[in-house]
């Protein structure tokens, strides 16, 4: 209403104001005419104004309650149905306006003019009385255009203004109105349309509604499917902004639908035949520059891919748009699961797949939404950050966050880098297992490690090697290569680095072979005590003070138990288990949720996890709690890999730590390292007072159990026993 009401209130005023001019015409018969039709006008207004919106209202509420079923009446319908009313150009509305305007201007002019109008107190009680009361013509020997100049010379006031404004609004909406009807639907292309409907398209048609949307176009808005149980999905877009950088988010379906981009958002019609073409004018199609794969049908597509004349894996590149590519690929997977429908609530469309392609993922099929939560603020170094973790375990963002409330109030928490330095261990093989001491000897050496750091720093303007560790077995020599990389993670620019330093190695000692790049001497994505010891990626120390008051009111346990727990647990408990740096209550939940959100190799929370959490009593009463975290292995950056895509990038900025550091190169690894041991520390301050005070249990049987029966899903895969 606040759109259309202002316009709707206007042209019932217009309304009135052209229809009321006939009621001073003089003629009886007419002013009663217009006189009901300005009570219509008013009454059409009232009930626009009023009872309308409450309708659409109760519709628009029924069929948003109940879209998780059936809709009582479909939301998409209903939209088409008023934008196609509001935009369509009416030719009969617009000749009835004009005949409209154009007597009235006549009769009123006649009967003020030409005529002399009746008494207007005269009544007519029988047909005798007709022809004496019918108005008279005045000066009937002047001719008619004579009269009408003499008339208009000497017009009141009065005739000047009613004439002025009939004339005015004839004007108006003969003219102007279509003029604007006709620019506005002119402007309303599919990317700017504030309400563009994708209709339903016959099942037989090769090729379906093309995209709105290029694949590297950014769109800050959310596109909400409805998909009937028919399995006909209709979309209803909102109004779409050039320069946003959000991404959008479609429900995939299974029904496929081809996605293109034409140049300048216009589409362009391209009639494809029904039956697909043979397999050589395809391919005839394919490699025709002027044509190429936009000229054929997903069918025909499909056939050159099982014909090996398109690679699957090349999709993507070959077709005219990157993601009808991962479209064609759902339509050739559905047909090879045991569920064909199961790909339907994967999403895939409206992704920027050009961050995706040659650097996150191969034979994509779409991409797997997960619930974001934010815990804080966590008070670090004096620094306040809103810490975004992507997780499907319920509490867990709920218990970080009552972590760092605590530390908050506590006074904040400090940390320290201790060391930064990515790793790789590669394998090499001499003929003798002397051999193998000597060439170890001489890298251990001050002239055999400058020779190698020369080689080692010309790849990377980051990498710099920092130290070798050599161990021997038999024969076989592992080397640890160690190097800072900036605000990557750097594993990319570790192992180019090695390799150029063992082709330099390979010049000292031609005898010398390489096995294999990396000997899981590393040791990257397993669990492994060398990376406990002597540290990979960021080493990270974290600490806070948590008085007694917070520990209680807070945390609802006490120092006490807490240390107590915290000794049999983490340390007593993990050391039975035979735990390599396990020394945790569930460092593992944190970093992982963390590293989903912020675009990280989710893999390496194996190594990244590796934490001791400590707790002591401290204060003037020995009632504070003092509790530290100390993660010798964060495997992180803030460049590179996952964090290119936008979402992720977003996580980033939330943290401030987006991209690389201008000032210091290396910083905003560092600083996102820190963040990640302190919202640890705090993860692990909330689940141990949870295990010292019985509330785990609880909790979790609250918090962290689906209400939802599965099998009752549309959708779903599931079945009811028989």
């Amino acid at each position: 209403m606040a759109i259309l009401g202002p316009t709707f209130t206007l042209d019932a005023l217009v309304e009135c104001l052209v229809i009321g001019v006939g009621t001073m015409s003089g003629v009886r018969q007419l002013e009663i005419m217009c006189c009901f039709g300005c009570m219509s006008v008013l009454a059409n207004y009232f009930v626009f104004m009023t009872f309308f919106p409450a309708c659409v209202s109760l519709v628009l509420e029924l069929s948003r309650e109940s879209r998780e079923g059936r809709p009582i009446w479909q939301l998409s319908h209903f939209a088409r149905v008023l934008e196609e009313e509001e935009n369509k150009p009416n030719p009969v509305t617009q000749r009835v306006k004009m005949i409209m305007s154009l007597g009235l201007v006549l009769v009123h002019a006649h009967s003020r003019w030409i005529a002399e109008p009746a008494a207007q107190n005269s009544t007519v009680e029988n047909s005798v009385g007709l022809d004496e009361n019918a108005p008279k013509r005045i000066e009937p020997n002047v001719s008619l255009w004579q009269f009408y100049l003499s008339r208009m010379a000497s017009m009141d006031i009065e005739q000047v203004i009613t004439l002025g404004l009939a004339l005015l609004l004839a004007v108006k909406y003969i003219f102007f109105e279509q003029a604007e009807t006709e620019s506005t639907l002119s402007l309303k292309n599919p990317i700017t349309s504030p309400v563009i409907v994708q209709k339903k398209i016959p099942e037989n048609c090769c090729r379906k509604q093309s995209g709105l949307l290029k694949n590297n176009q950014k769109s800050n808005t959310v596109e909400e499917a409805l998909v009937p149980k028919d399995g006909n999905a209709e979309v209803i877009k909102p109004v779409l902004a050039e320069s946003s950088t959000k991404a959008t988010f479609v429900v995939g379906s299974c029904n496929p639908v081809e996605t293109s981009s034409f140049p300048n958002g216009k589409e362009e019609e391209i009639e494809l035949p029904k039956e697909p073409r043979s397999i050589e004018e395809c391919v005839r199609i394919l490699g025709n520059a002027e044509k190429g794969a936009k000229f054929l049908t997903d069918a025909e597509v499909i056939s050159l891919v099982n014909a090996k004349h398109i690679p699957a894996y090349k999709l993507e590149t070959l077709m005219e748009t990157q993601e009808r590519g991962v479209s064609i690929r759902r339509q050739m997977l559905s047909k090879k699961l045991p569920e064909p429908s199961s790909l339907q609530y994967l999403p895939y469309r409206n992704y920027n797949y050009s961050l995706v392609m040659g650097a996150c993922c191969e034979n994509v099929i779409g991409y797997m939404p997960i619930p974001v939560g934010v815990a804080g603020p966590l008070f670090l170094d004096n620094k306040e950050f809103q810490v975004p973790m992507a997780t499907t375990e319920g509490c867990l963002v709920a218990s970080t966050n009552r972590g760092c409330r605590a530390i908050s109030l506590g006074g904040g928490a400090s940390s320290r880098v201790l060391a930064d330095g990515m790793t790789r261990g590669p394998v090499v093989r001499l003929p003798t297992a002397c051999q193998a001491a000597e060439v170890k000897v001489w890298l251990e050496s001050p002239e055999g490690f400058k020779i190698m750091k020369e080689a080692f720093d010309s790849t990377s303007r980051f990498a710099r090697l920092q130290k070798l560790l050599i161990c021997l077995a038999g024969r076989n020599l592992y080397i640890r290569f160690q190097s800072g990389t900036g605000d990557a993670m750097g594993m990319n620019m570790i192992s180019k680095g090695t390799e150029k330093a063992l082709a330099r190695l390979n010049e000292e000692f031609p005898d010398l072979q390489v096995i294999a790049i990396s000997g899981n001497y590393c040791t990257d994505k397993k669990p492994a005590a060398i990376n406990w010891i002597e540290g990979r990626g960021k080493s990270v120390v974290c600490e806070a003070v948590i008085p007694a008051k917070v520990v209680k009111e807070v945390l609802k346990t006490t120092t006490e138990d807490l240390v107590e727990v915290n000794i049999n647990k983490n340390l007593v408990g993990s050391a039975m288990a035979g735990s390599i740096g396990g020394y945790n209550a569930h460092a593992a939940n944190i970093v992982t949720a963390i590293y989903i959100a912020c675009g990280q190799d989710a893999a390496q929370n194996v190594g990244s996890s590796n934490c001791i959490t400590l707790m002591e009593r401290t204060g003037s009463t020995n009632e504070d709690l003092y509790i530290s975290c100390t993660m010798p292995s964060i495997e992180i950056g803030t460049v590179g890999g996952g964090t290119n895509l936008l979402p992720q990038q977003a996580c980033l900025q939330m943290l401030g730590v987006q991209g690389a550091s201008q000032d210091n190169p290396g910083e905003n690894a560092r600083q996102l390292a820190k963040i990640v041991c302190a919202t640890v520390m705090a993860g692990e301050l909330s689940l141990m007072a949870a295990l010292a005070a019985g509330h785990l249990v609880k909790s979790h049987m609250i918090h962290n159990r689906s209400k939802i029966n599965l099998q009752d899903l549309q959708g779903t895969c599931t079945k009811k026993a028989a």
